[in-house]
């Protein structure tokens, strides 16, 4: 597999001598960056149409001669069909699912992963040494080293690997960029380093010199690792399962931070309303898996069993309609791709018929015996129902054959109806038909079904209007959102020789070092030392050789002779002032300038070539400690059951298959989906 293998069948060994860092894995990615230009390039197209539309609209409205009027419509049918075409290709890259799937496994339905968000190379050289030798008064030439290892980071996260150690990866330079932002991004003036990124759905580059793009794009990136993740996971085995659920609950953790945490996102896939439906759609294929992990051994075929199962399919239905409603929502319905709102309205139905499904198992087949549990089965029935069939009470239809037959029959109809309406909606899409598996499935399903209602027919049948009830939703395990520790990863500075981030940051300004002799009277210096790393002088004698020097009150002191002291304490520096012989010793101290500067309130960003502008905190924490400084500018958002055993008490179900051979009992594990033949993927490079 290409996420393991690195180039000539070499091995990652996780960083100690490899060709990358751990976690990373260029040749992985290839593909994947092949698709971002792609998407890319096609974006551009259709802005460059849409903008010939709008001048041809234009020119519509201003001309009243009726030659120039057939001129333009003619051009306008032009722009119209190339926008179609180009619609339908960038769809068709949106709807690139099936690489992101289990390549050795193809008996479940596929889930959805997030692709990763692509962006442009940086050169932070330059500035930070310019920024190193005119903010800090050092050689930023002596800072090449950690300056070209923040660098080789931040392109190593542009290529995870789709484990944990990606994942952690990414929170390392995460981890770092608060750090880099205390050094050199100064809030009074501008950094000449623009940071540009590309919207996950469109391709549409959003560029801004705020470093807050830059936080915001590594935790949504972060997001869809978790969720590629999760899509990846064996599904056939508890192990895979459990890891899939948590990749999908991460997900939706660090969106929710993400949602929370920044606000006026540039990027539209970063927008609350959009991370509001992908959080909605993480939880919902979290708990479609939880569904799977309570099947995957096999289902009894028992009353409170199948109620149970019917109640847990429902909640997966449930919450796949809500998923679905959010996606056909402007504008987010002009965002995502048609082929996830049809799989979630494909979903929604599925499982919602297989809970009738249930259902009608546990009525048709399963009579009330004497050495049944009347109470509890009467309890159960009422607790499926929201509402019950008019004139029918709970124990009517346990007692009565023929009540319970009637109604069995009508949940019976309803699933087929709802197969039927799964298959047809699949038909619909056309990148959805690209999913064999997903058709064998769904096939298999309403198979299923009918062959239970030819099971049950009578003559009597076509006089029954009967309508089953809806099925109350519940599940024992509910997905939640889960946010991983993972995401904050202790780091060391790169550029902790600067000096304590506390006083040596961006934001704090000095005079240049100034170097004062000290001739020590009586081992008497005349100042007196606080502070810990970088230590300062709190009190000074105005009469003493060192203010006559020009040592003044507050100066920290950050060398004395020729050792570096900006991170010693006060006894390590006042050991290497009582070791000054007669000559004295020349110690190196620096001011802190009082400034209050303006913050400039509005930065250039530039989202597909077009120049907007967007307030400097459009992106900032919501913990900062200066709110009434700034000012934001508001904008406006945008399973075939086996065949069926006559020994009924020993026998179990699985999920429907694709196997058509029809020979599993139902006493023997079989596979929670269909397997297919023809559904067999490469492994891809592509997230």
């Amino acid at each position: 597999m290409t996420d393991t293998l690195l180039q000539n069948g070499i091995k990652d060994s996780g960083g100690d001598g490899s060709y990358f860092k751990k976690g990373c894995n260029p040749f992985a990615a290839t593909g994947r960056s092949k698709l971002q230009n792609r998407r890319a390039t096609v974006n551009q197209q259709i802005i460059k149409q849409m903008r010939m539309r709008a001048g041809a609209e234009n020119l519509l409205k201003a001309t009243s001669n009726n030659k120039v009027k057939e001129m333009v419509l003619l051009e306008l049918s032009y722009v119209n069909s190339n926008l179609q075409l180009l619609m339908g290709q960038l769809e068709g890259l949106n709807s690139s699912v099936e690489v992101y799937q289990n390549t050795q496994e193809t008996a479940n339905i596929p889930l959805i992963a997030l692709g990763l968000k692509e962006t442009k190379d940086i050169d932070f050289s330059t500035f930070f040494k310019d920024f190193i030798l005119e903010h800090y008064s050092e050689d930023g030439k002596c800072f090449e080293d950690e300056i070209a290892e923040l660098m080789d980071l931040r392109q190593a996260c542009r290529t995870p690997s789709r484990d944990e150690a990606g994942v952690e990866l990414m929170a390392k330079y995460s981890s770092h960029l608060p750090l880099m932002e205390s050094r050199f991004f100064s809030p009074s003036r501008p950094t000449g380093i623009f940071f540009t990124w590309y919207d996950s759905f469109t391709g549409v580059p959003v560029c801004q010199q705020n470093l807050s793009l830059e936080k915001a794009s590594i935790l949504f990136n972060m997001a869809a690792l978790y969720s590629q993740i999760g899509t990846r996971s064996d599904r056939q085995t508890i192990v895979g399962l459990e890891e899939a659920i948590s990749s999908f609950q991460k997900a939706a953790g660090i969106l929710n931070h993400l949602k929370e945490t920044f606000t006026h996102t540039p990027s539209y896939d970063m927008s609350p309303a959009m991370l509001s439906m992908l959080i909605r759609m993480m939880l919902a294929q979290a708990q479609e898996c939880l569904f799977e992990k309570t099947a995957l051994p096999g289902i009894r075929n028992h009353f409170n069993s199948l109620m149970k199962m019917a109640q847990e399919a429902a909640k997966v239905s449930e919450i796949y309609d809500q998923v679905h409603q959010s996606m056909i929502q402007t504008p987010i319905k002009d965002n995502v791709p048609f082929f996830w709102s049809t799989m979630s309205q494909v979903k929604t139905n599925h499982y919602r018929s297989m809970a009738h499904y249930f259902v009608a198992s546990a009525l048709l087949d399963h009579q009330l015996g004497l050495s049944d549990d009347e109470d509890q089965q009467e309890k159960t029935l009422s607790q499926v129902y929201d509402r019950l069939p008019e004139g029918r009470s709970p124990l009517d239809i346990l007692k009565k054959k023929d009540e319970r037959e009637r109604v069995g029959k009508a949940h019976i109809r309803r699933a087929i109806l709802g197969h039927e309406e799964a298959l047809r909606i699949y038909s619909l899409c056309h990148h959805l038909n690209k999913l064999q598996v997903l058709q064998d499935i769904l096939r298999a399903s309403l198979q299923r079904s009918l062959n239970k209602s030819s099971e049950n027919e009578d003559d009597e049948d076509f006089s029954d209007y009967t309508e089953a009830p809806d099925i109350i939703s519940k599940t024992e395990h509910r997905a939640e959102m889960e946010f991983p520790a993972t995401t904050k990863v202790k780091v060391t500075d790169f550029f902790q020789r600067l000096g304590p981030l506390s006083v040596f940051s961006a934001k704090q300004r000095w005079t240049a070092p100034r170097t004062i002799q000290l001739h020590p009277e009586d081992r008497d210096l005349g100042f007196t030392l606080k502070g810990e790393s970088p230590v300062h002088v709190v009190s000074l004698d105005p009469l003493c050789p060192a203010a006559a020097e020009g040592l003044k009150e507050g100066d920290y002191i950050v060398a004395v002779g020729d050792t570096d002291s900006k991170w010693m304490a006060v006894s390590d520096v006042m050991r290497l002032l009582k070791d000054v012989n007669e000559e004295g010793v020349a110690i190196q101290v620096v001011s802190i300038m009082d400034s209050n500067p303006q913050m400039p309130t509005k930065s250039a960003t530039f989202c597909g070539n077009l120049p907007k502008t967007y307030s400097m905190i459009c992106l900032a924490y919501d913990d900062d400690k200066n709110p009434k400084s700034r000012k934001v500018t508001k904008k406006s958002s945008f399973l075939n059951f086996g065949l069926k055993n006559r020994l009924k008490s020993a026998s179990t179900l699985s999920l429907p298959t694709a196997d058509h051979s029809g020979a599993l009992p139902w006493n023997k594990p079989c596979p929670t989906f269909p397997s297919s033949s023809s559904y067999n993927h490469n492994d891809s490079a592509l997230y």
